[in-house]
């Protein structure tokens, strides 16, 4: 495996690079100043901020807190191109890239976006709309924030990370659950809340999807949100759990997910799971989504109702007349 292939997966990517090296943001922890550097003719890393270094099992291990063998089974099943899988299966991240603007959310196409994934305004102060170009290309997405300043990316057409890849931590507040965007913003509290806020109750989801998915549903939750941003962060994710007394888990349903709710679990036998509540559909996301297209369904029901009852009454009316008419015509005859 490279180096720059494996990080790249990871959602990191380079500050500046030449032939023989390439500097990223610490993958480890925050930091302004680039002092990661990956030696690209030997495969190897430096993190000159903590002293450290080594080869790509030694990232993996150090990035995923695994063992080698888990690093060699999570390696298996990312299609590197050195396990001899077929290279386009790779999905190749660029590294021409630029963050344009930021900004609260006001794109309709994204807004549109989002309530076709069962979301309402109820969830904007919790993203952004970032403008970002790659190779001279602009777009727009709806942006998640992770803890390190790194950026989830949707919109209909890409699902994508740029910047360091983390965790993301929030703090959820009932008078921000139930404030349309305006109220919100009217208010002055921020979109988003400071993570070292430190909650003794946390839920905690597999992507922002599911996160927004559990903002749209609640109206009462009081405490931390932990999104995974992706299950490759499943041990920074555990490590931060031991500040929680209280652990709710809303992870997928596939085995990916069950497989993470396992870990959580055995690490704290007090964690919850809650994946039962959607058994149904592979995650939280698809789950509302099922939810709003029955609700829709039940309110077509419903307008249509009144016109059927209407259209039964007309029928009738038409069909007394015709009998009344026949009625009166056998009269005569008689």
């Amino acid at each position: 495996m490279g180096l720059e292939e494996v990080l790249a997966v990871l959602g990191h990517l380079p500050v500046r690079q030449n032939e023989k090296e390439a500097w990223y943001l610490s993958p480890f922890s925050p930091e302004k100043l680039a002092s990661f550097k990956v030696d690209k003719r030997n495969n190897v890393w430096h993190l000159f901020s903590e002293g450290i270094g080594g080869t790509v099992t030694d990232l993996v291990q150090k990035y995923l807190g695994a063992s080698v063998n888990d690093v060699l089974q999570w390696a298996s099943g990312q299609n590197f191109s050195s396990f001899h899988q077929q290279s386009n299966s790779i999905r190749k991240i660029p590294t021409e890239y630029k963050i344009e603007k930021v900004m609260d959310l006001h794109n309709i196409h994204l807004m549109d976006y989002l309530r076709k994934r069962g979301l309402s305004s109820k969830t904007y102060p919790y993203v952004k709309e970032v403008w970002f170009s790659i190779k001279d290309k602009s777009y727009y997405a709806v942006g998640f924030q992770n803890r390190s300043g790194g950026w989830e990316l949707r919109n209909p057409y890409y699902k994508g990370a740029l910047l360091n890849k983390d965790i993301s931590i929030w703090h959820i507040d009932p008078a921000i659950l139930n404030a349309g965007t305006q109220e919100f913003q009217q208010k002055g509290i921020p979109a988003v809340p400071h993570d070292g806020i430190q909650e003794r109750r946390i839920v905690v989801v597999e992507g922002f999807m599911d996160a927004l998915s559990f903002i749209e549903m609640q109206t009462s939750y009081w405490g931390a949100l932990l999104v995974l941003n992706s299950i490759t962060l499943l041990g920074k994710a555990i490590e931060t759990l031991k500040d929680y007394a209280e652990i709710n888990l809303f992870l997928d349903n596939d085995n990916a997910g069950k497989k993470c709710t396992a870990k959580i679990m055995a690490a704290y036998p007090h964690a919850v799971d809650y994946s039962y509540l959607y058994q149904a559909h592979k995650d939280l996301n698809e789950h509302l989504v099922a939810k709003r297209q029955r609700q829709a369904l039940s309110a077509q029901k419903a307008e249509k109702a009144p016109q059927k009852e209407a259209d039964s009454a007309e029928q009738q009316e038409d069909c007394n007349k015709e009998i009344n008419s026949i009625k009166k015509g056998m009269r005569r005859r008689m």
